[in-house]
């Protein structure tokens, strides 16, 4: 049954991902005796997969394939995304791009630079082919908080050159390419609690985080908000400031891109609408730290619709010297956000006027720029799918 729906799912999307799901496919047809291990992936818990050879996979990170096409959120990519996220095809999927990164990227995908606010430390680190996790160290007592470590090899190998003490995970959401190294961190480091959203089905998870609570680290305090739109429990975590006397830090996962915004999978325009107007009430100097390396992209596409905006051609010039040295692009500001990101500046008249379905602001205006970033997102999906 299952080949039957990964055929359907695959139809017309491309020989390359047929080929990445059909090994799959038959890997699971020989391990038809692991019946435990198949249910407990099923269910979206604790998986035991070892790690054997399997067919390489594409190095993109997209769940729904990239393809020639008008739009690929129609009714297959979202089947497609359903098998990655509710069945145990979509952890085999993401082991195989995990071992594909770490041969193509044995140093990881970008040159980071660590960012230090009296004695605490942030440190971006490159996993897969374009995710970064985070480790966030209060550097006085040698404690540190991982943020969505998807490569647990590659946050350990930071945790152990860091000679720092594990003691939290913090989970945006439960994509694999975000939640896939609870597991062996976890057991790695025994007093490590795993936070997150109950929504979301988190894996390993141990310690169910709502809006605005906080989780205290040493000098570290740092916030959950709920941000839904992409999965229904997505948080973003806000490391205050305050405390060490320095920026505040948005660890946004795919909430918030340099210059873009996440998918909405699992969510409407109006749930990721109010969920991005929860970042635009944090303060201008507050450092985005985003869960990939899209900058060079979402500028291109930014530059699309606001053809004229000179701050976007700045940071696009800044940006593709940076990625011609393969350097990181994060951290930006939400200040700086807010003069070239499309997905925040939906109450620009221009905007609107350029592409919105109504004639500009409203006494509806909540709605009017629902709709003005549901046509944005609509517009970035076709961008990216060339």
């Amino acid at each position: 049954m299952a080949a039957v729906v990964a055929a359907t799912a695959l139809k017309g999307r491309g020989a390359r991902n047929a080929r990445v799901l059909r090994g799959i496919l038959s890997g699971a047809t020989a391990n038809k005796a692991s019946q435990n291990r198949t249910r407990a992936l099923q269910s979206h818990s604790s998986p035991e997969c070892k790690e054997e050879p399997e067919p390489p996979l594409s190095p993109e990170l997209e769940y729904i394939p990239r393809k020639r096409g008008k739009n690929p959120m129609k009714a297959v990519g979202l089947a497609w995304y359903s098998l990655y996220t509710r069945t145990w095809l979509g952890y085999l999927f993401y082991r195989q791009q995990l071992r594909r990164a770490r041969n193509r990227y044995p140093k990881g995908h970008s040159k980071t630079q660590p960012r230090l606010f009296n004695g605490v430390k942030v440190l971006p680190i490159p996993v897969l082919s374009d995710n970064y996790s985070y480790l966030i160290i209060d550097t006085q007592a040698g404690l540190a908080v991982a943020v969505d470590p998807s490569d647990p090899r590659a946050v350990q190998a930071t945790i152990e050159k860091e000679r720092v003490n594990l003691v939290a995970i913090l989970c945006t959401h439960k994509h694999w390419d975000h939640s896939g190294g609870n597991r062996d961190l976890s057991r790695r480091h025994r007093d490590c609690r795993v936070y997150g959203s109950p929504q979301d089905g988190i894996p390993y998870l141990t310690h169910p985080l709502c809006h605005q609570d906080v989780v205290s680290v040493g000098r570290l305090q740092i916030r959950a908000l709920a941000t839904p739109g992409h999965t229904q429990g997505h948080l973003v975590y806000l490391l205050d400031g305050e405390p060490y006397k320095g920026p505040s830090c948005l660890f946004s996962g795919d909430l918030l891109f340099l210059s873009g915004c996440g998918r909405t999978f699992e969510g409407t325009a109006e749930t990721m609408l109010s969920s991005l107007d929860t970042v635009l009430d944090l303060g201008d100097d507050t450092l985005l730290w985003p869960g990939h390396e899209y900058a060079e992209e979402n500028l291109g596409f930014a530059g699309v619709v606001e053809p004229e905006n000179l701050a976007r051609e700045r940071k696009m010039q800044w940006v593709q010297r940076q990625r011609m040295e393969r350097k990181s692009t994060c951290p930006s500001t939400l200040g700086e956000e807010r003069t070239y990101n499309p997905f925040l500046r939906t109450h620009c008249l221009a905007l609107q006027e350029a592409l919105g379905p109504g004639p500009g602001p409203t006494s509806d205006d909540g709605c009017s720029r629902a709709q003005l970033l549901e046509e944005l997102r609509r517009l970035k999906d076709m961008h990216k799918s060339k």
